[in-house]
């Protein structure tokens, strides 16, 4: 069974957005405020895509302004713990079974929507499957917007229309940038003004180089270094009264041992579609081969994996409470990886199959991730 279930409304990544409003002032409902953070005029959330709570203290010596800094954490992030999920559950303030984006790739009115893309193969579907209705829950950002919260999202150009943006992080002003330089200038003049503020920022390359050379690596070591040269200057540079945090999506393992789905006949036998990704798996099956498409897979992969149907994945609160407007998102068959084992698919998803570093399941290292805040309460 998991190593580690989310701890859905309590020390999520749905939680920060609201305890952030909290702090400057401008809370959205009654709930009690989280992670007791000290009051501020305005608040900066940088999340740092790949940011795990193991890795960073396994390389505190990379990052002596990020080890340093107060940490209110550690946050578990929900289930599968993959970037579109957390990026989600992160502007909605809800878990996954609420706000119903579940995989990487998850089945929606029959298509698998590669929700980073929001595509299928080369089909961009953002009028057959519109991210508004896929996801209709309003964002913590727009509900922070209309109460007046100055709100602004600084993200990389490329995706200020993408399908998750408008799916899990619409709302404020947003702001395209292009690298580490325009980031801090957008971040700061977004705290600059009268009345409360929040500013959302994005960073992406510590995730693309983990997933390339692996969690660890030279390659991964020397990006963490920019990121904490990154928070340096916003530290110096920030106004008095405001106040960072700074957290991750997800963290990372380095797979060491792989089960090729589009190679192995019993992982397809009366497989209708194969979602997720390699570390957590959704298996969408054909009418009334469900039972044995479970009794397959967990065959195959033994203990290398949690296999479990959609019924008992819901029942132990993988994706938090599930509404029955998503239920039928979630796999027949759900297979979450133990250890760095994983589920690849060779003719499927060739790029993705030869990656190294890997996330999506329930170990510690994927799991937790800092939340990092200065000034401390």
């Amino acid at each position: 069974m998991p190593e580690v279930l989310p701890r859905y409304g309590s020390a999520t990544l749905a939680d920060v957005l609201p305890a952030l409003l909290h702090a400057i002032g401008a809370p959205l409902d009654d709930r009690p405020a989280a992670f007791g953070l000290p009051r501020a005029g305005a608040a900066v959330l940088l999340l740092v895509d790949g940011l795990g709570h193991e890795l960073l203290h396994a390389h505190a010596a990379d990052a002596p302004v990020l080890a340093g800094l107060a940490d209110a954490g550690p946050l578990t992030v929900g289930f599968p713990s993959t970037t579109p999920i957390s990026l989600t559950s992160l502007g909605t303030g809800l878990p996954p079974g609420a706000h119903g984006t579940l995989g990487l790739r998850f089945r929606v009115d029959g298509e698998l929507l590669d929700a980073l893309g929001w595509s299928s193969g080369r089909r961009d579907l953002r009028e057959r499957l519109v991210p508004e209705r896929v996801q209709p829950e309003p964002t913590v950002l727009e509900r922070a917007a209309a109460a007046g919260v100055a709100v602004r999202s600084v993200s990389p150009l490329e995706f200020r229309t993408s399908g998750l943006t408008r799916s899990g992080l619409r709302g404020g002003e947003y702001r395209g940038v292009a690298a580490l330089g325009d980031l801090a200038v957008e971040i700061l003049a977004g705290v600059e003004g009268p009345g409360p503020r929040l500013v959302y920022g994005y960073h992406a390359d510590l995730d693309k180089v983990g997933h390339l050379y692996g969690p660890g690596s030279p390659a991964w070591r020397w990006q963490l270094r920019q990121v904490d040269a990154l928070l340096a200057m916003l530290l110096e540079a920030l106004p008095a009264g405001t106040l960072l945090a700074v957290t991750g999506d997800h963290g990372m393992v380095t797979v060491d041992r792989t089960v090729d789905a589009d190679t192995t006949p019993a992982l397809s036998d009366g497989v209708a579609l194969l979602g997720g990704d390699p570390r957590a798996r959704h298996v969408y099956t054909e009418p009334g081969a469900a039972s044995d498409a479970l009794a397959a897979w967990q065959a195959v992969l033994g203990d290398d994996a949690a296999v479990v149907s959609r019924e008992e994945a819901v029942a132990r609160g993988w994706f938090g409470p599930v509404t029955d407007r998503v239920l039928d998102r979630v796999g027949d068959v759900v297979a979450a990886l133990h250890g760095t084992a994983a589920v690849v698919r060779s003719e499927a998803e060739p790029f993705l199959s030869t990656l190294p570093g890997q996330h999506g399941s329930f170990t510690t290292a994927e799991q937790l991730v800092p939340l990092l805040v200065h000034p401390a309460a």
